[in-house]
């Protein structure tokens, strides 16, 4: 599977060199209108419209807020079902991503997938979903992405405007007679909040935990991985997470001298039972 999952990430570049040869006699200044029309340019802090509807897999119509229920943050894919490569790209990664967590989802966090489609249905909802979630491992995975995970079309043009508020800017090709868009996921706070972009087509097991930690604002993860939070900083042109060093002596500094004042306290406590007196300061 992860094989036939690069062959297909190479020849998604392949294509996009293909789409691109033709223009590469223009100068920057000749972008084609196209292009200048595709992007993704978020502001991290925006609070997403909750109350914009969505119809789910199953035919139901639902409020973006009953998916964000103040504890959990929430992974959110912006794609279109009939995409021919690069949508199905992004969701593999995601799954691959979510599969090498430690954290199921449900567990600390859900996922959404949202169609900018507005042709889409909830029938080709539930096949995308069928088919993404049935490609987790293990049963347990399976059942846990078929539960959480969810695959939305939009209502009345809520999928353009959900994007507008992201910085997710697409277009159609009439030309090439499908979308052009990024990719990226989003991750949001429990509360809708976007906190995080995760650009590309990798999403590490690592960077998705600690965008999640971040997002969870303190309501998710254990301690020793919350630690690890504080010992980490995004890096906006690597598109990843790094150890940042002076956190991290710092971090070493706290530990130090934790360590050495549980120290002197043992042998406080040691020298009272023996009925010793506690040695004056100099």
């Amino acid at each position: 599977m992860k094989s036939r999952f690069v062959a297909n990430r190479i020849a998604a570049v392949v294509v996009i060199l293909a789409m691109l040869a033709p223009f590469s006699a223009f100068s920057a200044e000749e972008t084609p209108a196209i292009l200048q029309k595709v992007g993704i340019d978020p502001i991290l802090g925006t609070q997403l419209p909750l109350d914009l509807t969505f119809t789910d897999e199953t035919g139901t119509v639902r409020p973006l807020g009953s998916y964000f229920d103040g504890t959990k943050p929430v992974l959110l894919v912006l794609a279109y079902y009939g995409c021919p490569m690069l949508c199905g790209l992004v969701l593999n990664a995601a799954r691959e991503g979510m599969q090498k967590l430690s954290w199921a989802p449900g567990d600390h966090y859900r996922i959404v997938t949202i169609s900018i489609d507005p042709e889409e249905t909830s029938k080709l909802a539930a096949e995308k979903k069928k088919s993404i979630t049935e490609a987790f491992p293990t049963p347990e995975l399976r059942a846990a992405a078929a539960g959480h995970w969810s695959f939305l079309v939009g209502e009345k043009g809520s999928e353009r405007r959900l994007a507008d508020a992201l910085g997710f800017k697409y277009q159609w090709d009439e030309e090439g007679g499908q979308w052009a868009h990024g990719a990226a996921i989003f991750v949001l706070s429990s509360t809708g909040k976007l906190t995080r972009v995760l650009f590309g087509l990798d999403y590490p097991a690592q960077d998705l935990k600690l965008a999640l930690l971040e997002a969870g604002e303190g309501k998710v993860g254990t301690i020793a991985e919350k630690l690890m939070l504080f010992c980490y900083h995004y890096d906006p042109k690597g598109n990843k997470y790094a150890i940042l060093a002076s956190r991290l002596v710092s971090l070493g500094g706290a530990v130090t001298v934790a360590a050495m004042l549980l120290t002197y306290l043992a042998w406080f406590l040691r020298q009272r039972r023996r009925g010793k007196a506690c040695p004056s300061s100099p």
